[in-house]
């Protein structure tokens, strides 16, 4: 499938049932910290949950996936690829490093977080290797797709120093320091690219056969 050509109706239908799962999981998420805060607005609330990285990823995922049930040219291999890098990625690390460290999910906030970190991320991933464009894609897209989680790293930091909250433990100067920090973005950026070389190769491997 070429970055010019119409996107099928299969792909469309699917991207459909993604934007409703990850706009779903937002809004019981949303709900979620609503109810534990009752004394919040809801302009705070929203406020409060921009400041995490699976929150906004889940967003550029219903926005991209509107954009492909609605229009029929599919949108470019190294904007679908980073898209599903950033997603999938959201679910590897919380599961590795968050995970154990979250308090229990019950209700909305549980419906919330299978949504965010599980079932948006395994459904992009799996829309990609059945519809996505996979062509051109080299190794300088696996460096281009560093851009969103560099320049997130840099907004949750400036925004802990405003409000002296920070979204992770590994952006938290406060509990890793300064060096533990950019140690962490360091890992991070590397896995990153990493996997941003597997899906690279996978691409290719698929298209291969």
């Amino acid at each position: 499938m070429d970055a010019d050509m119409e996107t099928s109706a299969h792909a469309r239908i699917c991207a459909a049932l993604i934007a409703v799962l990850a706009s779903a999981a937002l809004v019981a998420q949303a709900v979620d910290v609503a109810l534990n805060n009752p004394d919040m607005t809801i302009a705070a609330v929203i406020w409060r949950l921009l400041r995490f990285f699976t929150i906004l990823t889940n967003g550029i995922v219903a926005a991209l996936c509107l954009r492909i049930a609605v229009d029929r040219k599919t949108p470019k291999p190294r904007w679908l690829g980073g898209v599903t890098l950033w997603i999938a990625i959201t679910g590897v690390v919380y599961h590795l490093l968050l995970a154990a460290t979250d308090g229990p999910n019950v209700g909305w906030g549980w419906w919330g977080n299978a949504g965010l970190h599980t079932a948006v991320p395994a459904a992009m991933l799996l829309w990609w290797l059945a519809f996505a464009p996979r062509r051109g894609l080299t190794v300088g897209a696996a460096v281009l797709w560093l851009s969103w989680p560099l320049l997130y790293c840099a907004y949750a930091l400036v925004r802990g120093q405003f409000n002296g909250n920070y979204p992770y433990f590994f952006l938290d100067p406060v509990k890793t320091g300064w060096p533990g920090v950019a140690t962490w973005i360091a890992i991070l950026g590397a896995a990153f690219f990493a996997g941003g070389l597997i899906l690279i190769g996978i691409g290719r491997l698929i298209r291969n056969r």
